[in-house]
């Protein structure tokens, strides 16, 4: 009985760690709200409310009130945005494949949330240009990292260092507004089609 009994205490204490406390809960509520309708079309009371918690709760971890937690969010975004990104161009050695794959992946869960889980920062930073410096900010350090994964994949590739740089910039970009056009139109053919000629591109450089 004793070993069952230590063996279910370790249990809750594994779900404990897992469950996400009141600050993730806050930060992962507002990067999944702001994704769908940006910074400006998110309700404190409906983040309060979704993410399980109380405005006390927000101002406690965040003293500087929802633009400080959506700066917060916007990093929690570029995380998983990134670790997708980074492990679709890790899926092949070759960048110019590994690149049209990410636009791939990219689709498929596009498509497979509906069409609703784009950029986790685009709506964000659109709304941000000139009014929000510090969303404005974050936004752009999110896009800075995206194109640095990319640039250090083109690297390894071979690509010099400010041609590896310009064509990251140029690889994120496209996706973006491929990625925008997918979620309006409602077809993965935009992100297939600016992943094929990414490809195509990024090879002209390896060749």
């Amino acid at each position: 009985m004793a070993a069952t009994g230590e063996a279910a205490v370790a249990t809750a204490a594994k779900r404990k760690q897992a469950e996400p406390g009141t600050r993730e809960r806050l930060v992962r509520t507002a990067s999944r709200l702001m994704q769908h309708g940006g910074y400006e079309s998110t309700p404190v009371k409906q983040l309060v409310r979704e993410a399980e918690a109380t405005l006390g709760s927000l101002y406690h971890f965040f003293p500087g009130g929802k633009q400080e937690l959506a700066v917060a969010a916007i990093g929690y975004g570029d995380g998983e945005f990134a670790a997708v990104l980074g492990a679709a161009l890790d899926s092949d050695p070759d960048a110019a494949r590994a690149i049209e794959a990410a636009a791939g992946v990219l689709a498929d869960a596009l498509a497979a949330s509906d069409w609703r889980d784009g950029c986790p920062v685009t709506a964000t930073a659109l709304e941000s240009v000139g009014r929000l410096p510090e969303l404005q900010e974050a936004c752009a350090r999110s896009f800075g990292h995206w194109q640095e994964l990319v640039a250090a994949k083109l690297r390894a590739s071979g690509i010099g260092e400010a041609e590896a740089r310009d064509l990251a910039v140029t690889v994120i970009a496209t996706l973006e507004g491929a990625e925008m056009t997918a979620q309006v139109t409602r077809s993965r053919t935009p992100l297939l089609l600016a992943g094929r000629h990414l490809s195509r591109l990024v090879a002209a450089y390896t060749a």
